[in-house]
């Protein structure tokens, strides 16, 4: 990481600061003409915007503002867009990626101090924090603060790492960490990643900003519906912590399962004895033997997982040789051409 770094620091490291955007004609030009253009150590500054199927004047407006557009024909949820956007961006040859809202709830003029780390070398992944400081914390409803708070330690105990906030939107990452990242979940990512990043030992760096609480126009779809956005992010960083932890997921599982099994059969027998019958509980029997089967084939799925996460293991490091062997070409042959790698629909 540190020799990609001094590379980058010699020639001048190329950003790509890339804006997930829905139904944001309200604020997209703003967000775009507030990205700054000259920061030291970086060569070139672009600005990537990813439609995700707005109605309304989003994609004219950004062009207007100077922004490439990539375009969803149809709403695909903001981690589609965030995949479309870092792929767009290792294509047209970005060194360092900065992800950032569209509804200028963060300052662009922060993008320096949250890219210094990757710079410097000292880190290949940072995300903004705004919980991190007390005295940062921003203006918010208690439900939200509390959900917040409610992710960032779920995550923070999958993961082993004393993270602050796993669900802010501003974030910066090196190339080298884009091309490792295997993300799914098209309703969010920002949770995801973290686990991903685990899972590849790639620790994050949390840096404290400013951060407007509540959007200046429209609504927030996170804040329409709470506890769907909860219900959701939940089921995806369940399944994540099922697919890079199978032993630790399903031994949990089975330990409940064997605690069930063991209370009814315990009651049964207590019975039994105490009343030298097991009727009318006969059934607590058979449902703690129910719970016990349970409880094995869930040890069973823990041991098949593991052996599937040495397969995936490898397949994901033979992803990332190809994507970045394929990326590389991209970069070749733009170069080729003396242009960047365009944008198109």
């Amino acid at each position: 990481m540190k020799e990609q770094s001094e590379q980058q620091n010699r020639k001048g490291a190329f950003l790509v600061v890339v804006i997930p955007a829905y139904n944001e004609e309200m604020t997209i030009s703003e967000v775009i003409s507030r990205v700054p253009r000259h920061i030291a150590g970086i060569s070139e500054v672009r600005v990537l915007v990813v439609d995700d199927g707005s109605t309304d004047r989003t994609r004219e407006l950004a062009l207007a503002a100077g922004a490439a557009v990539m375009t969803h024909r149809v709403n695909r949820g903001v981690g589609s867009a965030y995949r479309t956007g870092v792929e767009k961006a290792l294509a047209m040859g970005a060194d360092i990626i900065v992800n950032m809202d569209a509804d200028g709830q963060f300052n662009p003029a922060d993008i320096p101090t949250l890219i210094g780390p990757i710079l410097r070398g000292e880190a290949g992944f940072v995300t903004a924090s705004r919980f991190k400081d007390p005295a940062l914390v921003p203006d918010m409803s208690p439900v939200r603060l509390w959900g917040n708070r409610m992710m960032s330690r779920l995550i923070s105990r999958i993961t082993g790492w004393r993270l602050h906030d796993v669900s802010c939107g501003f974030r910066a990452c090196s190339r080298d960490v884009a091309l490792s990242l295997n993300l799914w979940g098209a309703f969010t990512y920002t949770q995801e990643t973290f686990l991903d990043l685990a899972f590849k030992g790639v620790e994050p760096v949390e840096i404290p900003l400013v951060v407007r609480g509540e959007r200046e126009h429209g609504k927030s779809r996170v804040a329409r519906n709470l506890w769907s956005y909860g219900h959701r992010a939940f089921l995806i960083i369940m399944r994540a912590y099922r697919d890079y932890w199978p032993w630790n997921f399903f031994s949990r599982l089975a330990f409940a399962s064997f605690a069930i099994a063991a209370c009814l059969g315990g009651f049964v027998l207590y019975w039994r004895i105490t009343h030298k019958s097991f009727s009318p509980h006969l059934w607590s029997g058979f449902v703690g033997g129910f719970f016990a089967m349970m409880g094995m084939f869930c040890l069973l799925m823990g041991l098949v997982g593991e052996m599937l996460k040495s397969i995936r293991l490898n397949q994901e490091r033979m992803l990332y040789y190809l994507r970045k062997r394929h990326f590389e070409k991209l970069g070749n042959e733009s170069g080729a051409n003396g242009e960047r790698q365009g944008v198109d629909e």
